[in-house]
């Protein structure tokens, strides 16, 4: 994988609002957190809808967080991608575990 600025728009977004000049990487933290309870509301409730909307939410929020770590979240996902892409491993109780 090698997403290279697939996420600009959102940290243009984010720039405009003021997120970069008066936010920090722990608000957003924080922010992730509530997006993520929102997120698991949403699979409770299997609201395809709202669960949409709260994965995009998580991401818009991961960039930011990348954004104040100095690193483009493309190269995030694809340093994650590179090193799960060669793992092995099985499916246990839904979900996928890797050997060791």
């Amino acid at each position: 994988m090698d997403l290279k600025n697939e996420f600009q728009p959102i940290r243009d977004w984010a720039n405009n609002r003021g997120i970069y000049a008066k936010g920090d990487i722990k608000t957003q933290y924080v922010k992730l957190q509530e997006e993520a309870g929102e997120l698991a509301k949403a699979i409770i409730n299997n609201n395809k809808n709202e669960i949409i909307d709260a994965i995009g939410d998580c991401v818009v929020v991961l960039t930011s967080i990348a954004y104040f770590n100095n690193v483009p979240i493309e190269d995030c996902i694809n340093e994650a991608f590179n090193v799960i892409n060669k793992r092995k491993g099985k499916m246990v109780n839904g979900s996928f575990v890797k050997n060791n």
